[in-house]
C-alpha cells in the first residue's frame, strides 16, 4: 500500500517560515561581528596614518552603527520566536528592512575602508596622508576661526576629483564625521593635484560659511535688475557652488589654481565649449575664463592676461553658432562685476567681514610667491616650516614663470608631502 505524504498545514508552515527567518537574521548577525574596527586591520606604517580625530570619529560611527543594527536584529529575532506577534507577510516586510539597513552600513563601512587600505600601498599611503595635511590647511582663513572638520584624501580612478562632505547623510542616514576627498590618480601631478584638492576643500569651506545661501539672492537681484546681462546672472547663479570653489582655489594658491584647472578641462573643442542645461558646472571654456577673472581681482598683474591670451588661442571661438557667441559675450561682460562681487561680499557668518578678508591674499602676491622661491632655493629647509597651501603657490607661480621644470616641481612638492606626513605622524 502506497502512503501519501500529507501537506503541512498553515501552522506548520509558519513555523517553518519564521525558523528560516531567524537563521537569516542570525546570519546578519555574524556577518555584523565579522566588521572589524578599522584600528584592527589598518597596514600602513605610522607617516601614512589617518589623522586621530578622522580616526576617533570613523570608529565611533561605525560601532554605534554595528551596535543599532545588532540590538535591531536581535529584537527581531524575539518577535519571530512569539508567532502570534505578527503574521508572514509582515514578518518578511521587516526582514526585508533590516537587509537594507545591513547593506546601506556596509556602503557606510566601505567608503572609510577605500581610504584606509590605500593608506598601506607603498609611497601611495604616506604621499596621500600629507594631503590630508594640505587640505587641513585650504581651511586655514585670516583672522577668523572655521571650526573644521577632519579631513582625509584618498586617490581613485577617474577624471575628476569629488568630496563627501563632512555633516552630510551617509547611505544608511548617519551624518557623516568627516570629509573624504577623493583624488584621480591621473592628477597626481603638481599643480593639477593642488588645484584639484583645494576646490574639494573649497566646496566644504563655502557650507561652513553658508555661502551659496548667502549669495544667491544677491545674484538674484543682480538678475532682475541688471537686464542687459540678466541672462549671464542666472547662469552664474545656477554654477555657484562650483564657481565658489574655483575662487576659493585661486585664492589659496595664486595662479597655479587656473593652469590646473586648464590641465583638467583640456578637451576636445567641442566639449569645452558645450553649455549643458541644468548642469552645475560651467561650461569649461567660460569656467577657466571666471578663473582668471578672479585672478585679476585679487592679484592685479599682467600674468592673467597672458594665461587669457594662452586659452583663447587654445580655443579660439571661431565657428560657433550665434547664440554661443552671445552668451559668451554676455558672460565675458559681467565677469569683473561678479568677482568683485563675491570678493566684497559680507555672508552672515563673517560678521561684517568681507569674504576677501579671510584668505591669505597678502602672502599670495606673485611677486611676494616670487621673491619666496628665490629665498628658498637658497634655504631649502626653510620651506619645511611653511603652510602647505603656501608651498604649493610658490612652487605653481615657479612652474607658471617657467623658471622650475615639471620634474622638479613633483620632486619639490613629492618631498614636502612625504615631511608633512611625517610630522604630523
Amino acid at each position: 500500500m502506497v502512503q501519501t505524504r500529507q501537506s503541512a498545514g498553515p501552522a506548520e508552515r509558519d513555523l517553518k517560515y519564521r525558523r528560516f527567518l531567524i537563521n537569516e537574521a542570525q546570519g546578519l548577525l555574524t556577518r555584523l561581528t565579522q566588521m572589524q574596527p578599522f584600528e584592527f586591520s589598518m597596514p600602513m606604517v605610522m607617516a601614512a596614518a589617518i589623522p586621530n580625530q578622522a580616526q576617533k570619529n570613523i570608529f565611533e560611527l561605525m560601532r554605534a552603527g554595528k551596535d543599532l543594527l545588532a540590538t535591531k536584529v536581535r529584537k527581531f529575532i524575539d518577535r519571530m520566536e512569539q508567532p502570534h506577534k505578527m503574521n508572514v507577510e509582515k514578518c518578511q516586510a521587516a526582514y526585508a528592512v533590516l537587509k537594507l539597513q545591513f547593506n546601506a552600513l556596509l556602503d557606510q563601512f566601505d567608503i572609510f575602508a577605500d581610504v584606509v587600505s590605500q593608506r598601506g600601498e607603498n609611497e601611495t599611503g604616506i604621499w596621500v596622508a600629507g594631503l590630508d595635511v594640505f587640505a587641513k590647511d585650504a581651511l586655514r582663513m585670516n583672522r577668523f576661526l572655521l571650526e573644521a572638520p577632519p579631513m582625509i584624501c584618498y586617490l581613485d580612478r577617474g577624471h575628476g576629483a569629488a568630496i563627501r562632505r563632512a555633516r552630510t547623510r551617509l547611505p544608511g542616514g548617519d551624518e557623516n564625521p568627516v570629509a573624504v576627498i577623493r583624488i584621480p590618480r591621473e592628477r597626481m601631478v603638481a599643480n593639477g593635484i593642488g588645484s584639484s584638492l583645494v576646490h574639494e576643500v573649497g566646496h566644504q569651506g563655502s557650507a561652513l560659511l553658508d555661502l551659496i545661501p548667502s549669495l544667491k539672492p544677491v545674484l538674484d537681484e543682480r538678475e532682475k535688475h541688471d537686464q542687459p546681462r540678466s541672462n549671464a546672472w542666472r547662469l552664474l547663479n545656477r554654477w555657484i557652488s562650483e564657481i565658489l570653489s574655483d575662487f576659493w582655489s585661486v585664492s589659496f594658491l595664486g595662479i597655479s589654481a587656473t593652469t590646473g584647472l586648464m590641465s583638467v578641462v583640456s578637451l576636445p573643442k567641442y566639449f569645452v565649449f558645450r553649455a549643458v542645461d541644468n548642469d552645475p558646472h560651467p561650461f569649461p571654456w567660460i569656467r577657466v575664463k571666471i578663473s582668471l577673472a578672479f585672478g585679476k581681482q585679487v592679484y592685479p598683474e599682467d600674468q592673467w592676461h597672458r594665461l587669457e591670451q594662452l586659452w583663447e588661442s587654445m580655443y579660439p571661438k571661431t565657428g560657433l553658432k550665434q547664440e554661443a557667441l552671445d552668451m559668451i559675450a554676455t558672460l565675458e561682460a559681467t565677469l569683473a562685476d561678479f568677482a568683485k562681487l563675491v570678493v566684497d561680499h559680507q555672508p552672515r557668518k563673517l560678521k561684517g567681514k568681507r569674504i576677501g578678508d579671510i584668505f591669505p591674499y597678502a602672502d599670495r602676491d606673485p611677486g611676494q610667491l616670487r621673491a619666496l622661491f628665490r629665498q628658498w632655493k637658497l634655504e631649502q629647509e626653510t620651506m619645511k616650516t611653511q603652510r602647505p597651501s603656501l608651498v604649493f603657490a610658490v612652487i605653481g607661480q615657479a612652474r607658471a614663470d617657467n623658471v622650475i621644470t615639471p620634474f622638479t616641481e613633483n620632486r619639490v612638492l613629492t618631498n614636502m608631502l612625504r615631511h608633512w606626513a611625517l610630522v604630523n605622524s
